[in-house]
């Protein structure tokens, strides 16, 4: 039986990630900070989920966590970097350095911390990787700043992973949504008021779309690799370039 490391399954895009997984006979190690919803998630899916309760961004409890992982959960076939967040939609002349330091702790420096712990595992197995970027990271909108700049970045440690990894068997894979109803835009701007606002009558994405496509990604033939993979929901498409008049 196959094993998937998703981190963040206490909400949104890695907690329907972990459902996918486990329901397609998958043992999934699933990580996140809210216990109570870990212990929700675990009473839902069962023995075949392992569920670890730490901040990605907490490498000590990490690696605690997974130095105790059972038999069973030990060796890790697929690892989803999953866990992220947005903080704030100001200006950047505007903008909290705190938020920001904490998007690259969690987006960045985390996300790579993690990979490195479990990449030699990964490669003995022959396994893949599958990080969570954004359309974000091609597209600049007002008020992205350094969200964008996280996910650029994961989209290109993606690719660049795959160059040090070729021969190992090894794939890699950048997933860059866009418009995906969770609770991401609350969190983000904690007004539920601009989160239904933002997508009502768009017909977004949910987070099962995102999670069949990573269930996909991950049980194609293994001499395949998808680089990258770019979705939006039909009624998101791109914006002309913004203008300022003087005068």
């Amino acid at each position: 039986m196959p094993t998937a490391f998703i981190t963040g399954v206490t909400a949104g895009i890695g907690e329907a990630a972990a459902r996918e997984f486990v329901g397609s006979g998958w043992h999934v190690v699933g990580t996140g900070r809210r216990v109570e919803r870990l212990d929700a998630l675990k009473a839902e899916l069962g023995d075949a989920l392992h569920p670890c309760t730490f901040d990605v961004r907490d490498e000590a409890a990490r690696d605690a966590a997974i130095a105790a992982l059972p038999e069973g959960f030990r060796d890790i076939d697929l690892l989803i970097n999953n866990a992220g967040l947005a903080l704030g939609l100001e200006p950047a002349q505007a903008a909290s350095i705190d938020k920001w330091k904490t998007m690259i702790d969690t987006n960045v420096t985390a996300l790579v911390s993690i990979t490195r712990a479990l990449l030699p595992g990964i490669v003995e197995r022959k396994g893949a990787i599958i990080n969570l970027s954004s359309v974000a990271a091609s597209y600049p909108y007002p008020g992205g700043n350094v969200y964008a700049g996280t996910k650029a970045f994961v989209r290109q440690f993606s690719l660049d992973l795959r160059c040090d990894l070729i021969g190992t068997g090894v794939r890699v894979t950048s997933i860059e949504p866009g418009m995906v109803e969770t609770e991401f835009t609350l969190v983000r701007t904690g007004s539920q008021e601009v989160s239904d606002k933002l997508y009502g009558g768009v017909n977004p994405m949910t987070a099962e779309d995102i999670a069949a496509t990573m269930l996909w990604v991950a049980t194609l033939p293994p001499h395949l690799n998808i680089n990258a993979l770019e979705l939006m929901p039909v009624n998101q498409a791109w914006q002309g370039f913004a203008v300022h008049r003087e005068g």
